[in-house]
C-alpha cells in the first residue's frame, strides 16, 4: 500500500465505531479486519485492526486502550455541497458526541469532524474583504453551519 493513511486509536470498540461510520456515510467499505484468537492478548474475536474506506480515504483502526484519547489536534474536513447535506452530517455525527464552534464536532467516539460547506470558503475568500469579514463574524456565532446565514450576512448592506 502506498500513500498515507490516518490511524485511528480506539478504546476498544474499533469495530463498533466502524459500524457507526457505516451509518453516517453512504459509501463505507470494510478493507480487512483482524481479531485475536484464543492465545490473546485480548479477548477472542475481538478487533486487533481493522482497515476501511470512507468517501475513498482509507483509515486503519486499532483497538488500543485508553492511553492515548482523540484530541481536536486531528480533524476530519467533510466537504458538503449544500446545507441538506451539513444537517445531516451534523446530526448523524453529534448523535452522543458533542458540538463545538464553526462547524466543528466530535462524535461518540472523540473522533473530531469539519462539517463544511463549500460555499463557506468561497464567501471567505470574496474579494469584497467587508463581505468576508461579515460571513466570517457571522460563523464565529455558530456550532452548525447555515448557510442561508452567512449568504444573509455577506449580503447584508452596511447601514
Amino acid at each position: 500500500m502506498k500513500g498515507i493513511t490516518p490511524s485511528l486509536w480506539f478504546n476498544n470498540n474499533a469495530e463498533e465505531a466502524i459500524d457507526f461510520y457505516k451509518t453516517v456515510f453512504d459509501d463505507v467499505e470494510v478493507l480487512s479486519i483482524s481479531r485475536y484468537g484464543e492465545a490473546g492478548p485480548g479477548p477472542a474475536g475481538q478487533v486487533v485492526t481493522a482497515e476501511f474506506r470512507i468517501a475513498g480515504q482509507n483509515f486503519v483502526a486499532i483497538n488500543a486502550g485508553p492511553e492515548f484519547p482523540f484530541t481536536e489536534a486531528i480533524s476530519f474536513v467533510i466537504h458538503c455541497e449544500s446545507q441538506e447535506e451539513v444537517d445531516h452530517y451534523w446530526e448523524k455525527l453529534t448523535d452522543g458526541g458533542e458540538e463545538s464552534q464553526c462547524g466543528w464536532l466530535k462524535d461518540r467516539f472523540g473522533l473530531s469532524w469539519q462539517v463544511v460547506p463549500t460555499q463557506l470558503m468561497e464567501m471567505l475568500q470574496d474579494e469584497d474583504p467587508a463581505k468576508a469579514m461579515r460571513v466570517t463574524q457571522a460563523m464565529l456565532q455558530m456550532h452548525k453551519i447555515d448557510i442561508p446565514t452567512l449568504e444573509a450576512a455577506r449580503d447584508q448592506v452596511p447601514a
